[in-house]
């Protein structure tokens, strides 16, 4: 996966895995009214949705993908 951690978003790409999942939840506990932009995302390890999941932030933009984007809107945030 690619993130792109920008001023007031992060940027997920392609195969989100569980080795970024740290750097991603510490990113946006220090960053509470960033958005996550996941349009681009084509898996998402458990890892990294728990990351999201726990960090509590709004999801700008949902991945293509109808099982993540479903996973993903049950948090509520998107």
């Amino acid at each position: 996966m690619t993130i792109r951690f920008l001023k007031t978003k992060a940027v997920l790409s392609g195969n989100c895995t569980v080795e970024e999942a740290e750097d991603l939840v510490q990113w946006l506990v220090n960053h509470p009214k960033a958005e996550v932009n996941m349009r681009e995302v084509t898996h998402l390890h458990t890892a990294s949705l728990q990351a999201i999941a726990a960090a509590g932030n709004r999801i700008s933009a949902l991945p293509d993908d109808p099982f993540c984007a479903q996973a993903l809107q049950r948090l509520g945030r998107a």
